[in-house]
């Protein structure tokens, strides 16, 4: 169910009368425009790290047309599948040895694996798993459980396979590629795995620091990825410190369950979540799609615009 279906359903009278009590200040637009400005910051972010693991290889021009593509492929890839594939096309095009560019996606992928487990904890030390999911959705908390579990297991295979075992991803396109149809191309996976291994052996030596920076910006880039939703909502209700901590709990959950989307970018699912799980911090339940729209027209159809700009471009050169 889109969020224009979800539109559709409330009563227009009420929504007009529900809207028209909408108060528009100055403060209501500095709320909406730092919504926009934590994009604006998200890519920026996710720009600073890539240039980072590259190694400054890539220019920033370069990185941030990176960024933007990889973003319009998450966008119209379902949750489940993602975004990872094409970013990794997409660095070796732009001169990245495919082997290193495989392993600066697992990097990223680790990396926002551990902010996600480390946060998680953090939140239910404030407010608490029942109230980080709604009562009528308490149904959900084991479902919450046995995703988070799965992001700690594959956190730890991915490090595994970067810093421990790299011949583990070795092994495992060695095996894929025995398979029949995929034998031709056995000898582009073995010198894929040499590759992989190199990268891994070259990226698991730096030094800390460098690890403190791809955290940091990794930090940067999901704080304001979250914090969208909660300068839209402060745009037209008030939100104490408590508040936007439980805003930004349920936006954790919300995540969980869009990585296993299986429409594109979420679409659909993540306007119903929207209005099922931040609904009783706006107030006016005719509204609750007003928001949830407002929130994909900042955060997603933007990377669809620019996408459908750059892709043709990034072809054709």
């Amino acid at each position: 169910m889109s969020g224009f279906l979800l539109f559709s359903e409330v009563n227009s009278t009420h929504f007009i009368q529900d809207i028209s009590q909408l108060k528009w200040s100055f403060y209501t637009f500095w709320c909406l425009f730092l919504a926009v400005f934590m994009m604006v910051i998200r890519d920026f972010a996710y720009v600073i790290r890539l240039r980072i693991l590259t190694e400054q290889k890539l220019s920033w021009k370069k990185c941030l047309t990176v960024v933007l593509m990889w973003e319009f492929a998450s966008a119209v890839s379902p949750g489940v599948v993602g975004g990872s594939a094409v970013a990794m096309f997409i660095l070796n095009k732009e001169k990245i040895p495919l082997g290193k560019a495989t392993a600066l996606v697992i990097t990223t992928a680790l990396f926002d694996n551990l902010f996600y487990l480390l946060i998680v904890p953090l939140t239910l030390i404030v407010v608490g798993i029942k109230i980080l999911i709604p009562m009528d959705y308490s149904h959900l908390i084991n479902l919450f459980w046995i995703g988070y579990a799965v992001v700690f297991l594959a956190t730890i295979l991915l490090s595994i396979s970067l810093f421990v075992y790299p011949k583990l991803i070795k092994n495992l396109l060695l095996f894929v590629f025995k398979l029949p149809f995929l034998n031709k191309k056995k000898n582009k996976a073995q010198q894929l795995s040499r590759d992989i291994m190199l990268a891994s052996k070259h990226i698991k030596n730096k030094p800390l620091k460098f690890w403190i920076q791809i955290m940091g910006s990794t930090i940067l880039s999901w704080s304001a990825r979250f914090l969208v939703v909660n300068f839209i909502i402060m745009a037209f209700n008030t939100l104490t410190f408590y508040d936007n901590v439980v805003v930004l709990g349920r936006q954790f959950v919300m995540w969980l369950i869009l990585l296993i989307s299986p429409t594109p970018g979420g679409s659909g699912v993540a306007e119903y979540l929207f209005s099922s799980f931040l609904a009783d911090f706006i107030g006016v339940s005719s509204l609750v799609v007003v928001f949830s729209i407002l929130w994909r027209l900042i955060s997603y159809y933007p990377y669809l615009f620019i996408g459908s700009i750059l892709l043709p471009k990034w072809l054709g050169r």
